[in-house]
C-alpha cells in the first residue's frame, strides 16, 4: 500500500466548499491509510509556475492576480514569503468579472471581456488607472466597476461602444498591474517575475509584463494555461513541495482555515 499523503485545499475560501474539500480527501486517506496534508490554496498557485519548463529559480517577486486575491510577494523559498502589497478591496478578477456584467456579457467574463476589448474601434474612451501613483504596492479596484458602469451611462452601449469600454477596463487594469510589479522587482533588485492565478492568462497582462521586464533585463514566468485557474495539479505540487518541510498526519480529524494569511506558512530556516 502506498504512503504518499493526500493533499487537499485548506484555505482560504469558502468554508461550506473547504468542507466538502477537507472531508473527502479525509475520507479517502483514512480507507487507503495514507497520511494527510492541508495546503494553502494561494501556495499553490504560487509554486504552480515550478511545473512548467523553464521555472524560476528562488528568488523571485510573485504577482498573485485572481478572481479573490491580488497580491504581490517576494518568494524566498518554499515558505518563505513576504507580502510587498495587495488590493484593498476588489481584486483584479473581480474588476474583471464585475466590469463584464455591466457590459452584458456571461459570468465570469473576465475571458469574455478580453475577447470583446479586441473588437475596440477608436480606443478614444478610457477609464482612470486606480492606484497607479499611490507610491506603494497596494492595488485598488473597487471604483474601476463605477467607472465602467459611469461610461455605460454616458454613451450609447452598441457592440462597438461596449467594445470600446472593454478596452478602457483591460487597459486599466493591465497598466496598474504591469506598473507595480515592475516596481517591486526595482524595489526588491530581484530580476525574476512569477505571475500565478487566473488573470495570469490574459493575453494583454502577458504581453505587457514581457515587454517591460524583457526592457530592464528581467524575465516573467508563467503556468501552463490549464494551471492558471484552480486546479488539483497546483495543490498536488505544493503538497510534494511542503514535504520537504513538515510532516503529514493520520490524524484523520481536519479543519479549513477560511482565512489564512499566507506569511502564517513561514519557516525560520
Amino acid at each position: 500500500m502506498t504512503s504518499t499523503p493526500s493533499a487537499y485545499t485548506q484555505g482560504p475560501g469558502l468554508s461550506g466548499a473547504l468542507l466538502v474539500g477537507a472531508s473527502i480527501a479525509s475520507a479517502l486517506a483514512y480507507t487507503l491509510d495514507v497520511p494527510t496534508i492541508g495546503i494553502h490554496h494561494l501556495e499553490g498557485h504560487l509554486l504552480s509556475p515550478l511545473l512548467s519548463d523553464p521555472a524560476p529559480e528562488f528568488p523571485f517577486v510573485a504577482l498573485l492576480v485572481s478572481g479573490g486575491h491580488t497580491q504581490l510577494m517576494r518568494v524566498d523559498g518554499v515558505g518563505r514569503y513576504v507580502l510587498l502589497g495587495e488590493s484593498l478591496d476588489d481584486a483584479a478578477g473581480e474588476a474583471f468579472d464585475k466590469s463584464a456584467k455591466l457590459l452584458g456579457l456571461d459570468y465570469p467574463g473576465g475571458a469574455l471581456l478580453s475577447k470583446l476589448a479586441q473588437r475596440r474601434h477608436t480606443g478614444t474612451l478610457q477609464v482612470a488607472t486606480p492606484m497607479l501613483h499611490s507610491g506603494d504596492l497596494d492595488f485598488s479596484f473597487s471604483g474601476l466597476k463605477t467607472a465602467v458602469l459611469t461610461l455605460t451611462q454616458q454613451h450609447a452601449t452598441d457592440e462597438q461602444t461596449r467594445a470600446d469600454i472593454a478596452h478602457a477596463a483591460q487597459e486599466a487594469i493591465v497598466d496598474v498591474l504591469a506598473s507595480k510589479a515592475l516596481t517591486a522587482l526595482k524595489q526588491t533588485g530581484l530580476d525574476q517575475l512569477v505571475v500565478a492565478g487566473g488573470v495570469g492568462a490574459n493575453q494583454l497582462l502577458r504581453s505587457r509584463l514581457n515587454e517591460n521586464i524583457g526592457k530592464r533585463g528581467g524575465k516573467v514566468f508563467y503556468p501552463d494555461l490549464e494551471f492558471c485557474t484552480d486546479n488539483g495539479a497546483m495543490i498536488a505540487f505544493a503538497g510534494a513541495m511542503r514535504l520537504q518541510h513538515q510532516t503529514a498526519q493520520r490524524d484523520y480529524r481536519f479543519n479549513v482555515k477560511p482565512r489564512w494569511d499566507l506569511q502564517e506558512l513561514n519557516y525560520s530556516d
